[in-house]
């Protein structure tokens, strides 16, 4: 949805999945690894905790001072005196998030590990039921959005277990906590003051604005600043609820593909084999061929039958490095894939959303 800065917990090079911002690197969604993980101990460590012991907290001035000045910009967008009353009132930077900001993955995962951890039998064999349950609303949100509703599907399930999971944290106290600390406070005191007018134009209040340690909000997992340009109000209620509404959150997840370049008539692509003499020189995102092309230079589907048989255009990947010279699983993919990771700018996290649509699929 959407990608924001972030210090990234399991994707390539880590653990968990992610969620998105439109104007930065990829942000932390909190994905239902992390909360099944974290899920004990998360609501009340990020209500508790404080300042005590966190490390760089602080580092762009005094909190009180500092905030007084956030609320005079936050005054001159517009915001409210008594959104900023009911929003900030006895606020204080958490601790827990920048132990979490600042916290380093301790092991990589290769990608087999990664596809098997994020979707899991269990998380297919849901996915497909949600399918099914939700088919007519996915229908309607594939004619109106141009987006296949198994896409829709899989990252609603990657990125929040199908609503189940979608964080913790205080919104408003994480992306404070976030803008206060000085790595990296210009991009957060932007989704602060973001989402200081989502609360303004009341959509969802303090209390019930819920998310990730960097501030990924709803079912969708959107940081503020793709919740104003992205979210959709599709049941009608005059809200835009991607926290209890699955409608709300489907359509604005399909409505995110859409303005990012979905093409409906692609899928995202599949895995490979290639032949041992195989010029990985020809490989790269940038170097796009079409497919009767690749099937010239000997590139099969991974069970060693022929490509399709369409005049569309496809790249050669390697998402995972094997070290010098040695390379992992190949990957053919087409425009959808870059779309995707507009989404999340993990290849691992891409490929896991089209593997799950793809099983979606083959139901």
């Amino acid at each position: 949805m959407p990608i924001a800065p972030r210090n990234p917990l399991w994707h390539n090079q880590g653990v968990f999945p992610t969620v998105f911002s439109d104007s930065a690197t990829p942000m932390n969604t909190l994905s239902f690894l992390l909360a099944a993980v974290l899920s004990l101990t998360l609501f009340a460590e990020a209500t508790a905790q404080t300042t005590a012991g966190a490390p760089g907290i602080g580092t762009v001035g005094k909190f009180e001072q500092w905030l007084e000045v956030v609320k005079e910009e936050a005054r001159e967008n517009g915001i409210s005196e008594s959104t900023l009353r009911h929003a900030l009132k006895n606020i204080k930077p958490i601790a827990r998030v920048i132990e979490l900001d600042r916290k380093q993955p301790e092991f990589t995962l290769t990608l087999g590990q990664y596809l098997s951890r994020t979707i899991p039998p269990s998380r297919v064999k849901k996915a497909q039921l949600k399918f099914a349950e939700n088919r007519e609303l996915l229908e309607e949100l594939q004619r109106k959005y141009q987006v296949q509703g198994r896409f829709i599907v899989a990252l609603w399930g990657i990125e929040s277990d199908f609503g189940n999971h979608t964080g913790g944290f205080s919104v408003i106290n994480a992306l404070v906590t976030l803008a206060h600390d000085g790595r990296r406070s210009t991009y957060f005191r932007k989704e602060l003051m973001n989402a200081l007018e989502i609360l303004d134009q009341e959509h969802v209040t303090p209390e019930d604005m819920v998310g990730s340690w960097a501030g990924a909000m709803g079912q969708t997992q959107f940081m503020p600043s793709s919740f104003l340009k992205h979210a959709i109000d599709h049941d009608g209620d005059g809200r835009i609820d991607i926290w209890n509404s699955s409608s709300d959150a489907l359509a604005s997840g399909a409505n995110y593909l859409h303005k990012a370049g979905w093409n409906p008539d692609l899928t995202w692509g599949r895995e490979v084999s290639l032949p041992e003499e195989f010029d990985v020189a020809l490989a790269g995102k940038d170097k796009p061929r079409y497919l009767s092309s690749w099937d010239q230079y000997g590139v099969r589907r991974a069970d060693g039958s022929p490509l399709p048989k369409r005049v569309i255009k496809g790249a050669i990947i390697f998402p995972e490095k094997k070290g010098k010279g040695a390379f992992g699983r190949p990957f053919l993919v087409y425009d959808n894939f870059p779309v995707i990771l507009k989404w999340n700018r993990s290849n691992f996290f891409a490929i896991a959303v089209g593997r799950l649509a793809d099983q979606i699929n083959d139901r």
